[in-house]
């Protein structure tokens, strides 16, 4: 009995084990990937052996791409690379009575940017951007409340993402070569 006990127990120890760490992994968000190299310099290309550009959500926080990329044929023109998350909570607003008055959805949009990439000998290469969520305190302070004497409350793990938008745009062209659309899995 004691054997088989310990059996179980180490059958229950592992699964536990194995669901935590399928838990903590990061999830590849549902996304599309757009690539339009007519929005680059003349003869860009993916790098061969590079990873294709893709972008992983661990919890609130969006990464892209999920491992830098290389880019050859773009000659000395520079490019950026912008990732847009935008998030939603839940606010509640409280009355001077402590009364909860009225629920709605907020949303913020957090934007993150590599700056100005150059390239080296032809070829640029594309570094990991992360957008974060918003905190309590910040969703809060771009809160509104229909009466300016109630107080804006997140209520407690409401805050989610709800999608986001990766690019990358050569200098001198007006649209992206590189987007990735996506929302939470």
């Amino acid at each position: 009995m004691t054997r088989r006990m310990g059996i179980i127990g180490a059958i229950i120890c592992a699964t536990s084990l194995a669901l935590v760490g399928f838990v903590a992994s990061p999830a590849l968000a549902a996304q599309t990937v757009t690539v339009d190299f007519a929005n680059a310099p003349t003869g860009t290309h993916f790098v061969t052996g590079t990873p294709a550009p893709s972008c992983t959500v661990t919890a609130t926080t969006v990464n892209c791409p999920t491992q830098a990329f290389e880019l050859a044929g773009v000659g000395n023109t520079n490019a950026s690379a912008t990732l847009a998350a935008t998030y939603s909570a839940t606010v509640q607003c409280r009355n001077h009575g402590g009364q909860i008055v009225e629920v709605h959805s907020q949303t913020i949009t957090a934007t993150s940017t590599t700056g100005t990439l150059s390239p080296k000998n032809g070829r640029l290469t594309i570094p990991p951007i992360s957008a974060t969520s918003p905190t309590a305190a910040e969703f809060e302070a771009s809160a509104t409340c229909p009466n300016p004497n109630w107080t804006a409350e997140i209520l407690a793990g409401s805050i989610t993402l709800q999608s986001f938008t990766y690019t990358v745009t050569f200098a001198g062209f007006t649209s992206p070569a590189i987007t990735i659309t996506g929302t939470d899995p």
